[in-house]
């Protein structure tokens, strides 16, 4: 995914892609947590588990977003996103309130879920928590065995139970899932119990990195790796 084009191609596309959606409601979980309904018609988007709808945050620049929701029939999805307040698309989030409009494209990516394997395993940060939520419905309804696994920021630890979700396990950032040593001691690896599971990666890039390494030596299951940001690099 591009993320940022010449303003004049920017501009062509919003000249031919007019808003699709507007804002109904918007909240935040915590100071850098926050949840927006859209409304629009969406009934053309094919939404998968791991996809990403682009959002254009600037003149210039665009940025990939999770739907953590959708209802096709009445025109709804939600976002979360992670509001760090540091670069163009979190400030620019930060800003839209009820009743704005803007154009959300249809959701594309890469294919993130295995729905035959019965155990699945969701890791990431804040940037990830869209997608455990997009995940939750189906893995209950397919009676899976699963883990979220998160790091997060100290004020952002109970966002996922305000959520709703399940079996989840919150490391603070404090700890480190740059450190293999460390990675290899998590409670997961001390059975066998998982050795088989679907891995899901997902979030900062060291830290995805790190997790895959040490999994590789330590299961047998589907690795799938995807991460979202990295420390000084936009908008991957």
């Amino acid at each position: 995914m591009i993320s940022s084009i010449p303003k004049w191609v920017g501009n062509l596309f919003e000249d031919t892609l007019r808003p699709n959606v507007k804002i109904i409601a918007s909240s935040y979980l915590s100071p850098q947590m926050k949840l927006i309904r859209f409304q629009g018609d969406i009934s053309n988007m094919s939404f998968r588990i791991g996809y990403a709808n682009v959002i254009r945050v600037s003149e210039t620049e665009f940025r990939n977003y999770t739907v953590a929701y959708y209802d096709s029939k009445n025109g709804v999805l939600d976002i979360i996103f992670h509001i760090h307040r540091k670069g163009v698309g979190s400030l620019y989030i930060d800003s839209l309130d009820v009743n704005d409009e803007l154009y959300i494209s249809p959701p594309r990516g890469k294919k993130l879920f295995s729905p035959d394997i019965k155990q699945q395993v969701f890791f990431g940060d804040e940037t990830s928590i869209g997608l455990a939520c997009s995940a939750l419905p189906t893995l209950k309804r397919n009676k899976h065995q699963y883990r979220f696994l998160f790091e997060l920021e100290d004020e952002n630890r109970n966002v996922p139970l305000l959520l709703g979700l399940e079996n989840v396990t919150v490391f603070s950032k404090k700890d480190t899932f740059r450190n293999d040593k460390w990675v290899s001691d998590l409670s997961i690896f001390k059975t066998g119990d998982w050795k088989d599971a679907s891995f899901v990666l997902t979030g900062n890039v060291k830290s995805v990195q790190t997790f895959r390494k040490v999994l590789k030596d330590k299961t047998t299951g589907k690795i799938r790796a995807q991460g979202y940001w990295l420390e000084g690099k936009k908008g991957l």
